[in-house]
């Protein structure tokens, strides 16, 4: 148990050190999540905007301002947590196939990522939330600061999954940003006319974003929404793990079979050394009809 226990540690650290050294990931943090929210309050219209939330049935009028900046924190939290994990992960390839191969266990470097993958999104989500609650005070902070840390996971499990099946850094940058877009203006009823459309159960944020809505506006629970948004986590780090495989497996030839042992002794069988013909031999052959 020690053993697996000081491998885990090590490799987390290692992970949180790698995460630790992308400042322009913190920098997001920092400044891209309350920017962003502040933004989408304040420039978006308060105009009330009428929706039927699906994971509660009820026909809700938020403010579109509000709504909008929740759908603004989701977008934030997946990009940050989908960006800081690709970055790590795209960035530390070469030294996890090396541990890999050296014969490190490729279970703790996963358990590792996945340490790492909830440390940051619960932190980002904290955040996000904070950042929120300052503008406006959704009716159950909790339950939105648990919306945004699972849409953060599914990110970042996907941000792993890009990171080890992508060759190039600018195809995950793309890939992941565009994800996000598409998947959180699609369901915003103040942007997108189609929000109700039964389409939208399949995206990925699909059930992060009705929990955060109603965690703003309604006082319904809502768990199976959450665990939607855990079942599309789970299926994105499928895709992480076949793509963390692929990435640290060798690459060098399969080493030739040891040549078996004859019957009869123990010790492998060598070949006959070969003699040198005696010129008594080599006489007879040539005399030979």
């Amino acid at each position: 148990m020690r053993f697996h226990l000081t491998r885990f540690a090590v490799a987390t650290r290692f992970t949180l050190i790698e995460h630790g050294r992308n400042r322009f990931a913190m920098l997001l943090v920092g400044l891209f999540v309350p920017v962003w929210t502040t933004l989408a309050y304040l420039v978006m219209p308060d105009t009330p905007a009428r929706m039927r939330l699906r994971a509660t049935g009820e026909t809700l009028a938020p403010h579109g301002n509000e709504l909008t900046e929740i759908s603004g924190a989701l977008n934030a939290v997946t990009l940050i947590t989908g960006f800081m994990m690709f970055a790590a992960t795209f960035g530390g390839s070469g030294f996890d196939r090396r541990l890999a191969m050296a014969g490190y266990p490729r279970a703790h470097l996963v358990l590792a990522k996945v340490t790492a993958l909830a440390l940051a999104s619960a932190v980002v989500a904290a955040y996000a939330t904070a950042v929120t609650c300052l503008a406006w005070t959704p009716r159950r902070p909790l339950l939105l600061a648990a919306a945004l840390f699972c849409a953060g996971l599914t990110y970042g499990a996907l941000g792993v999954g890009f990171g080890c099946l992508l060759r190039r850094e600018v195809e995950g940058m793309f890939a992941i940003v565009m994800t996000s877009i598409t998947d959180l203006a699609l369901q915003n009823p103040v942007s997108s006319s189609g929000a109700d459309n039964p389409i939208m159960r399949f995206l990925p944020s699909y059930g992060a974003m009705q929990a955060a809505t109603a965690a703003g506006f309604s006082t319904t629970p809502v768990p199976g929404y959450l665990a939607i948004e855990f079942t599309w986590f789970a299926a994105a780090s499928v895709i992480a793990l076949v793509g963390f495989r692929r990435s640290t497996r060798s690459c060098l030839p399969p080493a030739a079979p040891a040549p078996q042992p004859r019957p009869g002794n123990g010790k492998a069988g060598l070949p006959a050394p070969r003699q040198a013909a005696t010129p008594s031999s080599a006489l007879s052959d040539t005399e030979a009809p």
